[in-house]
């Protein structure tokens, strides 16, 4: 009978549940104590005792068996698992719980985790925050700071109870001459970029997007790209951390710099990050250049092109010799902005894979092939852009080698006649259209330094790309190369004590270009298969780990033990585990993904 009533109830929440969106914008606790909404679907009504025949008693009893059979059978029906050719539309029935009064939905970005929790605060201002984190951790209630929600692992996610500083997003003091700012660490970076742009002030380095908490965008050590430029982490020139033990902390580089350096990178778990002190750089304009090249080419050039580009990535395109070049360097004072005139219009750079998405489409209607996701609404494609286009023909076969080899190959022409150049202020060159929601993995490992590159970044490419065709993975473009340069923070997949050292990150993806709940599951599980190949053969040859804003937790206990050994031999995990224990020895500030990556004993 508890299928018949979830049933009933997942009805409810087809109407809308509260989802992170729907929160209020002040700092509250849901407390009220929900009604059973079972209560408004099944009436309590009152029966008056009565006497009467035998017979009408039998009746009444077997009227009572058949209701009960035919309750259990559609549990039966809607619960049991649906073969292939079965529609996908009714596996999405009990997709979501319903939601009492009070209970909040919060899921990451592209939707691969989320968390039903009654406890989601937003503080105001830092007494409030300071007034919430002594509280907490008075009653032991958890409260794990997340951001904007970005990380595909979902990392500051918890059912227990969560602290966003949304609301904290002013910038507090510009130094003009030092070029610094100190900020509210629940600022977004384009915020941020846009309140000191009158200054002449920018940030040093940009990742992929713009609407990450500059709390969380530390906190993860998250990165942009250039081999002289280090994660973003590295900027930080002071922060204070709310902590539930020793409350408010103020620490820099001169000021307790063993906590300074672990905290910087310090995945929420050492304290709330409330502000921040970040080191700027004068505002400039940037010349972006995008050509295609090869892997001869690029071998032959790689060490020119990481000495003398501010910014450059390379994009891999699978079961291609194709490689993606896009390089980025401030406007010459001398020369000013390259004169350029493409070749291309953006409609002729689309033209190929519109003619596939086309092509495709008809030979799915009539039956040639089968799709996996067509639906009635034709899209019209002069208004699709490059990403959207390339998720809508993803959609009709994710899973197809064949037709992503297509996919990949369309693109390749895109960015071919692409090329060419882009001039624009650094906080809007330096972004990158990431496309849809999607799985990612991505790793970073040392490879050598600037004067000595070691090469291994682009052996390691090409095992990728080798895995990738003998195993006949569906992996869809790019698989996404940057370079920084190292961190000093100790928790920083880039840490190093060289200040020559170099690291690559090499990102591998696969789209979820559907809403279909059994098509994402099959999208998933194939990922992991593509992640796991990486992470046998490369990983450990390369001493390769992933960005913590990335890092999935193995559901084999063995996989799990074997990830926490790997974990120590790169990370200072005692002294990590050691703060955690001094600054909150509650585990307020946790959640289970940093409790398994990181277990504390009471012996540590």
């Amino acid at each position: 009978m508890f299928r018949v009533f979830s049933l009933k109830r997942s009805l409810q929440s087809l109407h809308g549940h509260p989802t992170l969106k729907t929160l209020p914008a002040t700092a509250r606790s849901a407390t009220k104590t929900p009604q059973n909404p079972l209560n408004s679907l099944y009436p309590i009504r009152s029966f008056s005792t009565s006497t009467g025949s035998s017979s009408d008693a039998e009746l009444r009893k077997y009227i009572g068996y058949t209701a009960l059979v035919l309750f259990c059978g559609a549990a039966t029906y809607y619960s049991f698992p649906f073969s292939e050719n079965v529609k996908h539309k009714k596996a999405q029935f009990f997709r979501y719980a319903p939601l009492p009064e009070g209970l909040h939905t919060v899921s990451n970005w592209s939707g691969t985790h989320e968390v039903h929790t009654r406890n989601f605060y937003q503080p105001e201002n830092i007494e409030e925050l300071e007034k919430l984190v002594k509280e907490s951790n008075e009653k032991q209630g958890r409260i794990r700071p997340v951001g904007s929600g970005l990380s595909p692992n979902g990392i500051g996610l918890a059912r227990a109870g969560m602290v966003n500083l949304a609301l904290m997003d002013k910038v507090l003091e510009v130094d003009k001459e030092k070029k610094r700012v100190r900020v509210e660490a629940g600022i977004r970076v384009q915020q941020l970029v846009d309140g000191i742009k009158d200054y002449g002030l920018t940030l040093q380095n940009f990742a992929s997007i713009r609407e990450q908490q500059i709390g969380g965008i530390i906190q993860v050590g998250a990165h942009g790209t250039g081999a002289r430029l280090p994660p973003i982490d590295e900027q930080v020139v002071s922060m204070k951390l709310v902590t539930p033990a020793k409350g408010t902390m103020e620490i820099s580089r001169e000021k307790d710099p063993e906590l300074f350096y672990l905290a910087r990178c310090g995945l929420g778990g050492l304290g709330v990050v409330a502000e921040v002190t970040l080191q700027c750089v004068e505002r400039q304009e940037l010349v972006e250049h995008t050509f295609m090249s090869n892997m001869k080419d690029i071998r032959k050039n790689h060490k020119k092109l990481l000495s003398e580009n501010k910014h450059v990535k390379y994009l891999h395109i699978p079961y291609t010799d194709n490689v993606v070049v896009v390089t980025c360097n401030p406007v010459s004072k001398w020369w000013g902005a390259p004169k350029f005139k493409p070749k291309y219009s953006i409609d002729e750079a689309l033209l190929d894979l519109r003619d596939l998405y086309e092509d495709s489409l008809k030979r799915y209607r009539t039956g040639e092939v089968a799709a996996k996701s067509v639906d009635g609404n034709e899209p019209d494609l002069n208004k699709l852009t490059f990403s959207e286009l390339r998720d809508k023909l993803l959609a009709l076969d994710p899973l197809s080698k064949d037709f992503v080899i297509k996919v990949n190959q369309a693109e390749a022409e895109f960015w071919k006649k692409s090329e060419g150049y882009r001039i624009g202020w650094s906080d809007e060159i330096l972004g990158f259209d990431c496309g849809g929601q999607q799985w990612v993995s991505e790793t970073c490992f040392p490879v050598g330094s600037l004067s000595k590159p070691s090469m291994k970044d682009l052996e390691y490419i090409e095992e990728l790309k080798r895995i990738i065709k003998e195993e006949e993975v569906p992996a869809p473009a790019p698989i996404e190369q940057r370079w920084t340069a190292r961190s000093q923070s100790s928790m920083s997949p880039a840490s190093n004590s060289s200040e020559d050292a170099i690291f690559s990150w090499v990102g591998i993806i696969m789209y979820l270009p559907t809403t279909d709940a059994r098509q994402r599951k099959e999208i998933t599980d194939e990922f992991f298969h593509y992640r796991h190949l990486a992470r046998m053969e490369l990983w450990d040859k390369y001493s390769a780990y992933e960005h913590w804003a990335k890092i999935e937790i193995p559901k084999d206990k063995e996989e799990l033990v074997a990830l926490q050994a790997r974990l120590r031999k790169r990370f200072p995990v005692d002294a990590y585990n050691k703060a955690r224990k001094e600054l909150d020895p509650n585990r307020i500030l946790s959640n289970t993904m940093l409790e398994k990556l990181f277990p504390i004993s009471e012996t540590n």
